[in-house]
């Protein structure tokens, strides 16, 4: 994956991330896009109107990378806990 330094990150728009308002999970990038899928249920501190709004993010990004990922819901992956 494509290793982001601090000043890299900073440079990134809010819009870019799966969470903007944590700047959490970028979505520059197909492989950043891939990464935000499978730590996904890692993503601590954020509500479930923040996880459905991230969820639909990173479908948006996906398709404009053309990533494959499965339509479903962020509910129904498999949970990390």
């Amino acid at each position: 994956m494509t290793k982001l330094t601090a000043e890299t990150r900073n440079e990134i728009g809010d819009r870019q991330f799966a969470f903007p308002a944590q700047r959490k999970e970028p979505l520059e990038n197909a492989t950043h896009v891939r990464n935000a899928v499978s730590r996904f249920n890692q993503v601590r501190g954020v509500t479930d109107s923040e996880k459905d709004a991230a969820w639909q993010r990173i479908l948006d990004a996906a398709g404009k990378y053309d990533v494959n990922v499965p339509k479903s819901t962020w509910r129904d992956r498999p949970s990390d806990r």
